[in-house]
């Protein structure tokens, strides 16, 4: 209509009648073949006034490769007002109500006021009984993105997206095992959330969440070589005092970095560790020191598994 409309006011064609034609109804066999998504437009203000007023969830895997502690899932959460962001790795989906649940308690405890409203999509994990009577006894505004249209949980979602590339990212760089991925995803979380500004608000989102400003002196290159010192065993006089080991992240439960020890291939924490900084041009010697390949490291080992739930 719009186009007749156009072509009959401006004299375009001949044989066509001076008429004012008006859009005034649907057409039913234009809306079978050519109807559209509806746009989701961008929110020019900020939702929410405080931590905590609205979060944000979303669970994305599973992962094809399970990483060293038996994880597949990364469970996310991101607080709407700061973007301030939380990972948990997961072995099962059924794990997400007792690792949200827990996550209420030290979150409500620390900022000392409650959680207003939950949104989330449609999955098992978030749409069931257990987070149905969890949200009623709390007292909690359970929102729910419409189905097949992530777009309207979209924080977590780029989020999500967002994780995944720098995880990526950081494990292509020096060709990294695919079994790291989990500590990828913590250490660029605990990155992102020390680095991101917010641009509405004009700060760091570990600024809007913990009121200060994040210190990062201590960042270090990821994988980075270093030594750890050790102080498990029981070493005779002449026996090394240090494993050598790569740089993996950092601890989210202590002031403590979290390193792959090659000689026990356990991910340990601890701070007596020495890194072996290097410049840009000593980067493909760097690659060949690794020396993954020698490794068997296929499957999970058990004495990673008390590391696997970290958070960051």
């Amino acid at each position: 209509m719009k186009l007749i409309s156009k072509i009959s006011s401006r004299d375009l064609v001949r044989g066509i009648p001076n008429l004012k034609f008006v859009k005034d109804k649907v057409c039913d066999a234009c809306q079978l073949r050519k109807q559209i998504k509806t746009n989701f437009k961008s929110k020019n203000q900020i939702s929410s006034t405080r931590p905590l007023q609205l979060i944000h969830l979303d669970l994305f895997g599973p992962i094809d490769i399970t990483s060293l502690g038996g994880s597949k899932y990364v469970f996310v959460i991101v607080d709407d007002y700061s973007r301030y962001t939380w990972t948990y790795l997961l072995a099962h989906k059924s794990d997400c109500f007792k690792c949200f649940s827990k996550f209420c308690k030290l979150t409500q405890n620390k900022k000392g006021f409650m959680i207003s409203s939950i949104r989330s999509d449609h999955g098992g994990e978030f749409q069931n009984h257990d987070f149905q009577n969890f949200c009623e006894i709390n007292g909690y505004n359970h929102n729910f993105s419409t189905p097949r249209n992530p777009q309207q949980n979209g924080v977590v979602e780029r989020k999500n997206r967002n994780l995944q590339e720098m995880a990526r990212t950081m494990l292509n760089e020096y060709n990294l095992p695919k079994y790291f991925w989990a500590e990828a995803v913590n250490t660029a979380c605990y990155v992102i959330n020390r680095v991101l500004v917010r641009p509405s608000l004009s700060k760091t989102l570990y600024k809007l969440w913990n009121n200060k400003k994040p210190n990062v002196s201590y960042f270090k290159v990821f994988v980075y070589k270093c030594f750890i010192l050790n102080e498990k065993d029981v070493l005779e006089k002449f026996d090394a005092k240090s494993d050598e080991g790569i740089f993996l992240g950092y601890s989210s439960i202590s002031k403590a970095f979290r390193v792959f020890n090659k000689r026990t291939l356990v991910i340990e924490e601890s701070i007596h560790v020495v890194f072996n900084e290097f410049s840009e041009s000593k980067k493909k010697e760097f690659d060949d020191d690794l020396g993954f390949n020698d490794l068997n490291l296929n499957e999970p080992s058990p004495q990673n598994n008390n590391l696997n739930a970290s958070s960051s």
